[in-house]
């Protein structure tokens, strides 16, 4: 372990601390003027069973989620293993994000990704500024598992993939 001096907390270094916590990722996606937009996001979590609330963490310096913030619904996909390259290609700043995507559109314009591991059907709640980023917590309206599906796991500035330990019994 090093420690670094709070002095020498750069942007840099703090993006490497906190890449040491492993997150799922997850791709925030509406159909827009009849067009999919989405972006992909590793700061998901729960917030509240009752209502029922989750909160993903948006850098003001997005330029896709001030379109996604008005849809009236959006879709919530936890991607799964076979998802790296649409993780990457929705992450992207330029280029066509839905090129290489299977997707689907359910009743208000939410989008899912095909092959996901979870779908959240979801409204936005309400933006909290934090920083950089906006903490947006949204009401889940639906929930569709898929429980056989493995996600995939961002830790240390890559993705990776969930090995079964002989503990999972």
């Amino acid at each position: 372990m090093t420690e670094v001096d709070s002095g020498d907390l750069t942007a840099e270094v703090l993006r490497h601390a906190y890449g040491m916590f492993p997150s799922g990722v997850t791709a925030l996606c509406a159909r827009v003027d009849g067009k999919p937009v989405g972006l992909a996001a590793s700061s998901f979590t729960s917030v509240s069973l009752d209502p029922p609330l989750v909160s993903v963490c948006v850098a003001h310096t997005s330029t896709t989620w001030p379109v996604l913030r008005g849809a009236p619904r959006v879709g919530i996909s936890v991607l799964a293993e076979e998802h790296t390259e649409i993780a990457r290609d929705l992450a992207a700043k330029a280029g066509d994000r839905f090129a290489r995507v299977e997707w689907t559109a359910g009743v208000g314009d939410p989008v899912f990704i095909q092959g996901a591991t979870l779908w959240l059907d979801c409204v936005v709640n309400r933006a909290v500024a934090a920083g950089d980023h906006d903490i947006v917590l949204f009401d889940v309206h639906e929930v569709t598992p898929n429980p056989d599906v493995q996600p995939i796991v961002f830790h240390g500035s890559r993705f990776r993939q969930l090995v079964p330990t002989g503990l999972d019994q």
